[in-house]
């Protein structure tokens, strides 16, 4: 069966023009020439792919994706904005709200059909997302099958969405809109001293959750979260996880026992900081990566973040990494690190 696209978009020659291109690439295209009339389309013929133009009469793109969010039957449909303004706050705003993409106008015939094979490809993949997450969820309620189940219910029920490197998902400071599922890839949280250095708080791979210390303390988010590769998430509504956790007492202990987890990581990393050498600071992140990877031995990390985690320049990053390998702890070519003697690197002297 041919994908269906919907294009909302108030200008004509551009809307046809783009409705012409897909058409030829074989597309079935539908077209909508305002934002009420595309939410109308989009809930009526729930096509595969969304186009929408953000500066429209009567309903513009934020307005139509806002529609559109609300129902579970057009939530999962990639959504990509068609925009001429490509300012940082449009941007973060239309990622925020749940947009997978922005084409910047005009675009050429490659960028529109390179966007939307992406887009499409990639909803493809959630379901071997689903299936690797909900088998970790499985342990969140162990007594408790009903809590499992609509936890699995949520999550199969929500969007993944897709951030790209360096994309920031909340800033410090910003209200909690509900707890972050890693699906892929990895997200770094940090804050900022008052001299502009970076230290970075956490570390987050697939399956591991973000925001939960904000929900459960009603706060706001104390830390910057952003993307040190292209990952996939999810967004648990923080009104329908508070529900679920006061429902299922199960479920509400294992995310304190995340919360908890958390809190014991940042005070060692404190520690640390405070009475650690060089030396043995840095080898105390490398012995949380490799447990942070699974014990995996070899990951990919950069100087530059390693820096973060450790509180140190990153000169001196580069100086006491040539000392390990030297010392036969560690192999490393470019930014892949291998550790060939965790032992000696867990039992460092400070």
């Amino acid at each position: 069966m041919k994908k269906s696209i919907l294009i909302i978009e108030d200008n004509t020659d551009i809307r046809e023009s783009t409705a012409e291109i897909l058409e030829l690439s074989g597309y079935l295209v539908l077209q909508a020439g305002n934002g009420k009339i595309g939410v109308d389309l989009a809930i009526k013929h729930k096509p595969d792919l969304i186009l929408c133009d953000i500066m429209m009469p009567e309903l513009d793109g934020y307005g139509v994706l806002f529609m559109l969010s609300k129902s579970p039957e057009t939530d999962n449909i990639p959504f990509i904005f068609l925009t001429a303004k490509a300012e940082r706050v449009d941007f973060r705003k239309g990622m925020e709200m749940g947009a997978d993409d922005y084409l910047t106008k005009p675009f050429d015939d490659i960028e529109l059909l390179n966007a939307i094979d992406s887009r499409l490809s990639k909803k493809e993949k959630q379901q071997a997302f689903f299936s690797r997450s909900l088998q970790k969820i499985e342990h969140l309620a162990i007594n408790s099958r009903n809590g499992a189940a609509e936890l699995n219910a949520l999550i199969a029920s929500r969007k993944i969405r897709q951030i790209r490197k360096k994309q920031v998902l909340f800033y410090d400071g910003d209200s909690p809109q509900g707890i972050y599922l890693v699906m892929e890839g990895s997200i770094k949280t940090f804050k900022l001293a008052e001299d502009g250095r970076e230290l970075m708080t956490g570390l987050y791979k697939a399956d591991d959750y973000l925001g939960v210390h904000a929900l459960l303390l009603d706060d706001a988010y104390g830390e910057t979260a952003e993307a040190t590769e292209d990952a996939a998430i999810c967004l648990l509504p923080k009104d329908t996880v508070l529900t679920m956790l006061d429902r299922y007492p199960d479920v509400g202990r294992q995310f304190l026992k995340i919360l908890s987890n958390n809190i014991k990581e940042k005070e060692e990393q404190l520690i640390e900081l405070a009475y650690h050498s060089v030396r043995k600071r840095l080898a105390q992140v490398l012995v949380r990566l490799n447990k942070q990877n699974g014990e995996t031995q070899e990951f990919k990390i950069s100087r530059e973040e390693m820096a973060s985690m450790a509180g140190m320049a990153t000169e001196t990053v580069s100086r006491t990494l040539s000392d390990f390998k030297e010392e036969g702890l560690i192999e490393k070519k470019g930014a892949t690190i291998n550790i060939t003697d965790l032992n000696k690197l867990v039992k460092m002297r400070n």
